[in-house]
């Protein structure tokens, strides 16, 4: 890895955050702030805003501003946000990026075009473009975002490597959740030395830290942060096999349910607070029954805030 790309990419876990919604499904900014300090007072070193986990997509340009500048303002350092910035429509893609950098967060996290279907990868260079050429003379932090399963547009070596080689300053990482290990491992081989590939997959943590992945933004460090940071910054230690196993248990767990409201209903029950059942349409928020389901499976499984 350059000595640049080394030291531009972040470090440890960046939790994938879980948005609080109010009882008339607005943000609920007190409860983003406490949710963020929790985290950070376990061990994180930073948080990652509305990204997919964050139901991001769904929210207005506003709303995600004055999220934005309510955790700021609530006492989360502005340097220890990573905030998604990605939209349908470009101009706002570049309204939201440039409002994160003025306001000092470490970085941006990008989806590519997702609303048109089978576009070439000039087109989706191009639109990657017209948010970093927008943002000239502004140094920042850009991490790309490849999740194909929810977008529909993949992110190609060829779309990396033109990105990476035109904003060499810029481009500082890729964040992979395509949740296939051998993807995962072409990206380390074929980029790691320039810039970093973090994975959202968990159970890909070990061998990626094996081949140099400084950390990771996941949805499962809402509530288990410590051990996900453990399989990435210890992939070889005696334990690591054990909390790997451990992990793929909860996700099997979870394969029955819609994984951001589970994940919610999760938070929900560690917390006692029910209110972090709240989602915004389209997801549906789990009915009484799958919680109470999910909440006797969880409890049997055992997260224990304290260590986990």
């Amino acid at each position: 890895m350059t000595t640049s790309a080394a030291t531009a990419s972040f470090r440890g876990i960046w939790p994938a955050l879980l948005t609080p919604l109010t009882a008339d499904l607005a943000i609920d900014h007190a409860k983003f702030a406490a949710h963020c300090k929790a985290l950070m007072a376990s061990g994180c070193p930073g948080v990652t805003a509305f990204g997919t986990t964050g139901e991001g997509p769904s929210f207005s340009m506003a709303e995600r501003r004055q999220a934005i500048d309510q955790l700021i303002g609530n006492g989360i350092p502005a340097a220890q946000i990573m905030v998604s910035t990605s939209c349908a429509a470009l101009p706002e893609t570049l309204e939201l990026t440039r409002h994160a950098v003025d306001a000092g967060v470490h970085g941006c996290l990008m989806l590519p075009p997702f609303f048109l279907k089978g576009v070439s990868d000039e087109g989706v260079i191009d639109a990657y473009r017209y948010v970093l050429d927008g943002m000239a003379g502004t140094p920042f932090r850009l991490y790309l975002y490849h999740i194909p399963q929810v977008t529909g547009v993949p992110l190609s070596h060829h779309v990396i490597r033109t990105l990476k080689d035109m904003y060499p300053d810029t481009v500082v990482g890729i964040k992979d959740s395509a949740c296939t290990t051998a993807h995962s491992i072409g990206l380390a081989d074929a980029f790691m030395k320039e810039l970093t590939v973090y994975v959202g997959f968990e159970p890909d943590l070990p061998e990626m830290g094996r081949r140099g992945s400084t950390g990771a933004i996941s949805g499962l460090a809402n509530f288990m942060p410590r051990v996900v940071s453990r399989l990435v910054t210890q992939p070889d230690a005696p334990a690591t096999p054990a909390e790997r196993e451990r992990i793929l248990k909860l996700l099997g767990l979870l394969e029955g349910y819609s994984l951001m409201p589970a994940l919610k209903g999760i938070m929900a029950m560690l917390s006692g607070d029910p209110t972090w059942l709240r989602v915004r349409a389209p997801l549906v928020a789990l009915t009484p029954a799958q919680f109470k389901a999910l909440e006797t499976s969880i409890r049997s499984f055992g997260i224990d805030p304290a260590s986990d």
